[in-house]
C-alpha cells in the first residue's frame, strides 16, 4: 500500500497544475485506494490546487493531508457560488476524513417562507426542511442570507418577526415606523395587498422578477441626475445585493427534480471522454470520467451510442439519463433500460431551464478531462514517435513552434507562436506580436512580420530554434515562412504547413511540406494528427485572447468593449443592471442572459471574457 504522495505514488502534481483550467470550480482529493479524502471549491482552480504543493507556509494538516495524495479529481462549474454549493453537496455525500479536520461542515442556510399563516413570515432556516412552506436556496452562508433579508424587507415589507411576537402586538412596531414593515400585526394592512408583497417577493426569490431590478435602476439614474450620488450608490448596492439573491445555481434545484444521470461526450485527438454527472433529488452530487477505448472513425454519437448500454444494463438506472447527442435508438434504449430497471425510463436530448445548465456543466467538463488526458505524458510520448515517422526525423521532436494570426476585418491583428516541448505545451515559451505597418487583413505580411521578428532574435541568441515550425494555413503562408527563413539563413528545422480540408472538420487537415509537391493527408486515427491538431487549436486559442485584449485595450479599459456584439448602449444597461463590472464579470452565463437584449450567444461571448481558459 502506498503511504505517501511524495515517495510512492505516481501522481505528478506538478504535471497536473501545469495543465489545469483557472476557471471556478470543485477539487476532489484522492488516496491511493482512489477514496476521497477531501473536497475543495475553487474560485480559480489552478491557483487554489496549486497552493497546497508550496515548499513552505503549509499549516501541519494540511501537509499531511498532502502527504496522502494520489490523485485529484475536478469538476469545472460556471461561477464560485455553484462550486461552492457543489462543494457541500459532495462533502455530505462521502464524509472525507480531512473535510472534518479542516473545516466546519455545517449545513447551508436557506429563506424560509411561510404558508400557514394569514400573514406569511419570510425568516432564516437551517437544517431539515420539514415545516409548511417554501424553502429558496441554499445560500452560501448565514451573511448573505441576513443580507438578502435586510434587502427584502426594505423592498417588499414583509414581516419576519416571531410567531409569538406577532400574535401579542397591540400596536405597531419600530419596523413599521422606519417601512421595513406594513404592520399586518395590527390589521394595518389587508390580507389581499399583503399577500401581492408575499407573492411579489416569492417571485422574485424564485428568479423571476426583473420588474424590482428595473424599478431600482430608474430610481439610481434619477438620482444620478440630481447629482444626489450618494443615494444613487445606496441603489447600485442593492441592485448588486438583489442579482446576488436571485443569482442561479447551476448545480442545485429545488429538493424534487428526481434521479437524473446527465451523459456528456467530448471527442478530440483520438481521445473520447464520457462524462456522468449524477443529480439525485435535484442536487449534483459530482461526477465522474469514462475515456472508452477503440473509437477509430467513431464521432460523438457513435461513442455515446456505443457507452450508454453498457453502463446501464445490469445497474441501478435514474428515472432520466440526459444525453449531449443526438441518438438514433434513443427510443430502443429507453425500452431496454425501463425492461431491465422495472421502471421507466426516458432518455432526453433537446432540454431547457436547469437540465440544460446541467447538461452544459458536463459538457464543459467532458472536454476539460480530454484536454487533460492529452496532455499526459505517456500519450504524449506515443504522439511524438508518429511524428517523427511520419516527418522523417532521425530522432524524436523536442521542441516544436506553430504561429497563427487573428483579427476582426483586418483591425489589429495578433500573431501567435506556441511551444511545445516532449511533456507538451511549454507556456512560459509562448509569445504574441503586435503587428503593425500592413495592410488590414493581409494574413501573409502579418506571418513574415511575427516570423521575422520572432527568428531575428533566435538568431541573436535569444531562445531555442526548433525542430519543427508549424504554420496554420496552406501554400501561401508555407511560401511567406519560407522566404522569412531564407533570408535569415535558418535550414535546420522542418517546415510544416497546416490547412484545414475543404469542410474544415479536424482531422481532415493536409499537411503541406517545403520538399514535397503534394500535400499529406494522414489517416484520422493518426497519434501525429491528434499531436498536430493540439498545437495549432493551441495557436489558434492564443492567438484569439491575444487580439480579444488588444482590441479591449484600444477601445477602452472596459473588458466589455472586446466583446463582439456588444454595444455602448446594451453595456450601459448591463453594468446598471449588476450594479458594476465586478458584479458582471462573476455572473453566470443564464444571469447574463436574464438581461434585456442579452441574447444567449450574446452572454456566453460575455461569460468568455472574464474567463479564458
Amino acid at each position: 500500500m502506498k503511504e505517501s504522495s511524495e515517495n510512492n505514488s505516481s501522481f505528478d502534481a506538478k504535471e497536473f497544475i501545469k495543465h489545469l483550467t483557472g476557471r471556478p470550480g470543485v477539487y476532489q482529493m484522492l488516496d491511493c485506494n482512489d477514496k476521497v479524502i477531501y473536497v475543495g471549491k475553487a474560485k480559480n482552480l489552478k491557483k487554489r490546487v496549486s497552493s497546497y504543493f508550496l515548499r513552505s507556509g503549509l499549516a501541519p494538516k494540511v501537509q499531511a493531508l498532502v502527504k496522502h495524495i494520489d490523485g485529484i479529481e475536478v469538476t469545472v462549474t460556471h461561477t464560485e457560488n455553484e462550486a461552492l454549493i457543489l462543494e457541500n453537496n459532495l462533502i455530505k455525500s462521502l464524509l472525507p476524513r480531512y473535510n472534518i479536520l479542516l473545516r466546519d461542515d455545517k449545513s447551508y442556510p436557506y429563506i424560509y417562507l411561510s404558508s400557514h399563516h394569514k400573514f406569511p413570515r419570510l425568516a432564516s432556516h437551517r437544517g431539515a426542511r420539514n415545516k409548511k412552506g417554501r424553502y429558496f436556496g441554499p445560500y452560501p452562508s448565514a451573511g448573505a442570507v441576513r443580507e438578502s433579508l435586510n434587502l427584502l424587507q426594505k423592498i417588499f415589507h414583509v414581516r419576519q418577526c416571531e410567531d409569538s411576537f406577532f400574535a401579542n402586538r397591540s400596536r405597531p412596531c419600530l419596523q413599521y415606523q422606519i417601512k421595513r414593515c406594513t404592520a399586518p400585526c395590527t390589521k394595518l394592512i389587508s390580507e389581499e395587498n399583503y399577500r401581492q408583497d408575499i407573492d411579489h417577493a416569492a417571485l422574485f426569490l424564485e428568479g423571476g422578477n426583473q420588474q424590482v431590478i428595473d424599478t431600482l435602476v430608474l430610481k439610481m439614474d434619477a438620482a444620478s441626475s440630481f447629482l444626489n450620488f450618494e443615494k444613487a450608490a445606496i441603489y447600485r448596492d442593492q441592485i448588486i445585493a438583489l442579482r446576488k439573491v436571485q443569482e442561479k445555481q447551476y448545480v442545485s434545484g429545488d429538493g424534487d427534480g428526481g434521479d437524473i444521470d446527465v451523459v456528456a461526450v467530448d471527442v478530440r485527438g483520438g481521445i473520447a471522454c464520457v462524462q456522468v454527472f449524477y443529480i439525485r433529488g435535484g442536487r449534483s452530487l459530482g461526477s465522474k470520467s469514462f475515456f472508452p477505448r477503440n473509437i477509430k472513425d467513431s464521432d460523438a454519437s457513435g461513442v455515446l451510442t456505443a457507452f450508454l448500454p453498457q453502463y446501464y444494463l445490469g445497474k441501478d438506472v435514474p428515472q432520466e439519463i440526459i444525453v449531449s447527442e443526438l441518438l438514433g435508438d434513443a427510443v430502443l434504449l429507453e425500452q431496454v433500460l425501463t425492461e431491465s430497471s422495472g421502471h421507466k425510463v426516458t432518455v432526453s436530448y433537446n432540454v431547457r431551464s436547469a437540465r440544460a445548465r446541467w447538461l452544459a456543466m458536463a459538457i464543459t467538463n467532458a472536454r476539460y478531462a480530454v484536454l487533460q488526458r492529452l496532455a499526459d505524458k505517456a500519450g504524449m510520448q506515443q504522439r511524438l514517435e508518429a511524428l517523427q515517422q511520419v516527418l522523417g526525423m532521425d530522432s524524436l521532436p523536442q521542441r516544436m513552434e506553430c504561429f497563427d494570426i487573428s483579427h476582426t476585418q483586418g483591425e489589429l491583428t495578433v500573431a501567435s507562436c506556441v511551444v511545445f516541448d516532449s511533456n507538451g505545451p511549454l507556456k512560459s515559451d509562448y509569445r504574441r506580436f503586435n503587428i503593425e505597418g500592413i495592410t488590414p487583413g493581409d494574413d501573409y505580411a502579418a506571418m513574415n512580420q511575427a516570423l521575422t521578428r520572432r527568428y531575428t532574435r533566435l538568431k541573436k541568441g535569444e531562445g531555442k530554434i526548433p525542430d519543427i515550425l508549424f504554420i496554420d494555413g496552406g501554400k501561401g503562408q508555407l511560401s511567406e515562412a519560407e522566404k522569412v527563413l531564407e533570408e535569415l539563413q535558418i535550414s535546420d528545422l522542418i517546415l510544416v504547413g497546416v490547412a484545414k480540408g475543404s469542410e474544415r472538420i479536424a482531422g481532415n487537415e493536409s499537411l503541406f511540406l517545403s520538399s514535397t509537391s503534394k500535400p499529406i493527408i494522414l489517416p484520422s486515427d493518426s497519434k501525429a494528427s491528434h499531436l498536430i491538431q493540439q498545437i495549432r487549436d493551441e495557436a489558434h486559442r492564443f492567438a484569439i485572447t491575444g487580439h480579444r485584449k488588444r482590441r479591449a485595450k484600444a477601445r477602452t479599459t472596459s473588458p466589455l468593449e472586446a466583446v463582439q456584439g456588444l454595444g455602448a448602449k446594451r453595456r450601459q444597461i448591463l453594468l446598471k443592471q449588476f450594479g458594476g463590472l465586478q458584479e458582471v464579470a462573476r455572473a453566470g452565463v443564464e444571469d447574463l442572459a436574464n438581461v434585456h437584449g442579452i441574447s444567449k450567444q450574446l452572454a456566453e461571448r460575455i461569460y468568455e471574457q472574464f474567463h479564458e481558459a
